[in-house]
């Protein structure tokens, strides 16, 4: 029989009782398996990697079973056994040897399998050393290379939480990172608490999964017996490294959180210059213990979250500050006005990471006026700061003032401009004021660089009407062009004026006529009820977003239960004003409508532009037109025109040729009953017209598109 492969292993004649010098040298055993006889030969070296001495060892593989565990035989077998099916020349395999002193060593075997003439294995000769220093520096390297990945990891874990905290503004902004999914429970926390120091105690603004949270935990006290509390006493993390530390140390606490399979815990105080602002607390299921390096990168991300939750906390708190500013400088409540159902809304939008969010110069206001009118004002001060919100305040207020004194709309919007001017400050406002009559529903509009308003009628039709306007506030004073034109439009029964800042039309990048047919559309399909209206408009903008605040006032003119009583509608008219004219003219045409004096309209309109023209022509100054209703044993309507003149007007008797004379002739003929009246330094010329029509009956047209006429300064 030839041993195939036998030159890869020479053994001296006299082996096993005088081994290989080389193989003793290098610490190396030999063994001879005769795999017929199952006889298995090891020399000295080879017993003593065995930790076996001499008269130990019989010769019989079977005997190695003593100081070989049985998981380690099998895996054994199976590397000799596949080799030797494989028709491999040899094989190696690690396994470990339990010493007689129970400890376990790493060996290594490497044997060469010989063959007979056929291919079949006849006998295994080999070696054995021992690799318990080979396998532990190897192991150490691995160890090594596991810590680094992990603390790879972990780094990039506390990276990416920084990153993620960096743009957190408010506390629960701070608590969603550390729950998103590049959180700490990237680290191995199933779980997290958080909890704020207020007034000596702690309050849990963030607590574990569902059904984790223990009863009276939610505000506690800081020298309670809890980690957390613990944590923020004595300025120190704590550690719980197992389940039995746990019970042992939190006997209160424990009892709730066992269901949780909670196998490790660190609390780690949130210091902020020295004084700690809270605690966290991180809950394991599936480790014990930190080591020094997790215990290290807690402690520093621990850091970074106090600084983002005290930043998240000042910013709540000045957020809270300009809150209450901005609802300060707002009107606390809209006064219910007769004839008509309004709603108004404010909402604010945020600049970058500013406090912006809930504070700007946006306005809006209703002033009740005598007579039955209301005075609605839309308004917008540059910028958004608690400054813009202060002059804002102080705007609204004035403006409300110089209303509620009676003056007309464009000396309002004039003497505001002025106060802005004077005023401390180098910014500027749009605003709209419109001043109706919701008897007659006669709307006079003044505009100072403000968008135009919306009107939607009761077909559901919505469109913009276009209102001839001056300078925004402040600068009109500046420029010295006070001059603020007023439009004159008709609101029907039903009808829906709508006044709104920028905030709700303009959008990056889109063109304003873009913005408002939108908002245009918007509201002709939104709801009929103005609150539902206005909740709608609202929602539209919170949706879109936006850098700019947004203010809204909806006012609806309801059809009338029962014929008003009384009403007045005033118009200034100034010289050499063309259009001033046309304007009141209007304005008569719509009262004489809304009043049922409909079959006497063309004589009421007559006789008011004879005594309009006769102050323009004799006094060369400006004229005050007022039409209102008079009640009493029946109803009258009672034209009045004021000027500045003393002299009483003269009656005369006109020629055949003459083209003049006529006007007071035609007011005698045209009235039931005239008269004057001295008014201060002026006089007030005045006609009665008796109205036998009831206004229910009164059939009055749409508005008229924007006409100007200028109001007095």
């Amino acid at each position: 029989m030839a041993d195939r492969g036998a030159s890869a292993l020479s053994l001296p004649d006299d082996w096993p009782d005088h081994p290989d010098p080389i193989l003793a040298l290098n610490r190396m055993g030999s063994f001879d398996w005769d795999l017929d006889t199952g006889a298995l030969q090891m020399d000295a070296q080879a017993r003593d990697i065995f930790d076996l001495r001499a008269d130990e060892f019989d010769d019989r593989p079977e005997t190695l079973s003593s100081r070989v565990p049985t998981a380690e035989i099998a895996r054994l077998d199976t590397t000799v056994a596949q080799a030797v099916k494989d028709g491999s020349e040899n094989y190696g395999a690690y396994f470990r040897v339990r010493r007689r002193d129970g400890t376990l060593r790493w060996t290594h075997t490497h044997g060469y399998i010989l063959r007979d003439d056929t291919g079949r294995p006849v006998r295994i000769i080999g070696i054995v050393r021992d690799a318990t220093q080979e396998l532990g520096a190897s192991e150490a390297r691995q160890q090594q290379v596991t810590q680094e990945d992990a603390l790879r990891e972990q780094t990039n874990v506390v990276q990416l939480t920084t990153a993620a905290l960096a743009h957190a503004r408010t506390v629960q902004d701070v608590i969603d990172v550390l729950k998103d999914t590049h959180g700490l429970t990237h680290l191995g926390a199933t779980s997290l608490v958080v909890g704020l120091v207020e007034a000596g105690h702690i309050r849990l603004v963030a607590e574990g999964p569902v059904g984790s949270f223990v009863p009276g935990t939610r505000v506690t006290r800081i020298d309670e017996q809890y980690p957390m509390s613990e944590a923020v006493r004595t300025l120190s993390p704590r550690f719980i490294e197992s389940p039995e530390e746990f019970a042992e140390r939190y006997p209160g606490l424990w009892p709730h959180l066992a269901d949780l399979h909670v196998t490790s815990a660190a609390y780690l105080p949130l210091i902020v210059q020295a004084r700690p602002i809270g605690a966290m607390g991180l809950l394991y299921s599936d480790r014990r213990g930190f080591t020094p390096e997790e215990r290290n990168i807690l402690v520093a991300l621990c850091s970074s979250i106090a600084q983002s939750l005290q930043r998240a906390m000042f910013y709540e708190q000045e957020m809270d500050l300009a809150q209450g500013l901005q609802q300060a400088m707002l009107p606390r409540t809209i006064p219910s006005v007769p004839g008509a159902d309004v709603a108004v809304r404010y909402r604010g939008a945020g600049i970058g990471g500013s406090l912006s969010r809930d504070i700007g110069g946006d306005w809006y206001d209703l002033i009740p006026l005598p007579g039955g009118r209301v005075g609605a004002v839309i308004g917008d001060v540059q910028g958004h700061d608690t400054h813009a919100a202060a002059v804002m305040g102080q705007l609204r207020i004035v403006l409300r003032a110089y209303a509620a004194e009676g003056h007309p709309p464009a000396t309002v919007m004039a003497r505001a401009s002025v106060f802005l001017h004077e005023l401390d400050t180098d910014r500027s406002a749009t605003c709209l004021y419109a001043e109706a009559d919701l008897s007659t529903g006669v709307l006079q509009v003044v505009r100072a660089g403000h968008i135009d308003p919306l009107v939607r009628r009761t077909d559901g039709s919505c469109r913009r009407v276009f209102v001839a306007g001056g300078l925004p506030l402040g600068l009109s004073a500046e420029f010295g062009r006070l001059e603020y034109p007023v439009g004159t439009m008709e609101l029907d029964p039903g009808d829906v004026l709508m006044l709104c800042t920028d905030g709700l039309v303009e959008q990056p990048g889109a063109d304003l006529d873009d913005g408002i047919e939108t908002l245009c559309a918007l509201i002709t399909t939104g709801p009929e009820d103005v609150r539902d209206l206005a909740d709608r408009l609202i929602d539209v903008a919170e949706e879109r977003g936006g850098d700019d605040d947004v203010a809204l006032l909806l006012l609806r003119r309801r059809p009338p239960d029962s014929p008003r009583s009384g009403g007045r509608l005033q118009q200034h008219v100034a010289p050499g004003d063309p259009e001033a004219l046309t304007e009141a003219r209007r304005m008569i045409r719509a009262g004489v409508g809304a009043w049922g004096a409909g079959d006497r309209a063309d004589e009421i309109e007559l006789a008011a532009d004879e005594l309009i023209t006769n102050a323009l022509m004799h006094t060369e100054g400006a004229a005050v037109v007022t039409l209102r209703v008079l009640t009493g044993t029946e109803r009258r309507l009672r034209v009045e025109v004021t000027d500045s003149s003393s002299a009483l007007p003269r009656r005369r008797e006109a020629g055949e040729s003459c083209v003049s004379g006529r006007g007071l002739l035609l007011v005698e003929t045209l009235t039931d009953v005239w008269g004057v009246e001295a008014r201060g330094g002026g006089k007030c010329v005045w006609g009665e017209f008796a109205v036998t029509t009831s206004p229910a009956a009164a059939d009055h047209g749409h508005d008229a598109d924007g006409g100007t006429g200028h109001g007095s300064r």
